[in-house]
């Protein structure tokens, strides 16, 4: 698989107000994440690495205990197995993430 088309495949419901569309090859996956607004995305870790951009709205993220609010354009690397949360406001937002390796039980 070459492109990955959005039109063509149904999110999956992450959490409570987060949904995405998640692509993968055979060493990472990625995932655009669509955050409604006013949702959170419960503390929680994972043994893969994290690392994502902002592409619409802001987000407070909480990596490791540091909290910082981003917008379009802020990237984040999350390490394996660092807990981490995310809040959104009263707008929608959109996060591209990408992980290594790829998450299995997303597949």
């Amino acid at each position: 698989m070459y492109y990955c088309d959005l039109d063509s495949k149904a999110p999956r419901n992450l959490f409570p107000g987060a949904e995405a569309y998640i692509f993968w090859g055979d060493n990472m996956m990625l995932s655009r994440v669509e955050i409604a607004p006013n949702s959170v995305v419960p503390l929680h870790k994972h043994p893969h690495e994290q690392a994502g951009i902002v592409v619409e709205g802001e987000l407070e993220f909480t990596i490791g205990g540091e909290t910082r609010r981003l917008k379009p354009g802020d990237m984040y690397i999350i390490p394996g197995n660092v807990e981490h949360t995310v809040v959104s406001f009263d707008e929608p937002a959109v996060a591209l993430d990408i992980f290594s390796p790829v998450r299995e039980e997303y597949k």
